[in-house]
């Protein structure tokens, strides 16, 4: 079973407050960015390996990689996967990756988003998504950083 420590949405995936805070906190010596677009994106993967911390690895996979290879990771591999989307944990998860809790980081406003906390917009098929997760029992928070505490995940549903 992979050692997967925490996976978070922010669609903005590797930057500096996942390098520095979310990492650190969490122990993760290995940031998996499962992304179809930046899997074969080699300008930004590089601009995301700077932003990396030292003490970590980075892997950019697609959705499709991930779920074929993340069963074969190492026990020393302490993981913290970063998707941009819900849409993106649900199909990990559907596809067999062991993806316990989901951390509700960072989703932008855009058209046809409402804002539900300080920085996560949902529109009707993100909230699906959070509604089909928590049936196959994942767990959901809303936290931008380690240091603050959770907001209601009960915002996402309103």
């Amino acid at each position: 079973m992979p050692n997967i420590l925490l996976t978070r949405i922010d669609n903005r995936l590797i930057h500096g407050q996942v390098a520095t805070q979310w990492t650190g906190s969490i122990g993760a010596n290995l940031l998996l960015v499962a992304n179809d677009e930046v899997a074969t994106n080699k300008m930004r993967q590089g601009l995301m390996d700077m932003a990396a911390p030292a003490g970590a690895q980075t892997r950019y996979f697609s959705l499709a990689k991930t779920i074929e290879i993340i069963h074969k990771a190492a026990d020393r591999q302490k993981i913290f996967i970063i998707v941009e989307s819900p849409q993106d944990v649900l199909t990990l998860v559907e596809g067999g990756v062991p993806i316990k809790k989901v951390n509700i980081g960072n989703m932008h406003m855009a058209e046809g988003k409402r804002q539900v906390a300080g920085s996560v917009a949902v529109d009707d098929q993100d909230v699906a998504c959070f509604k089909k997760l928590q049936e196959l029992g994942v767990e959901l928070e809303i936290r931008r950083v380690p240091q603050e505490g959770t907001e209601s995940i009960n915002k996402l549903f309103q």
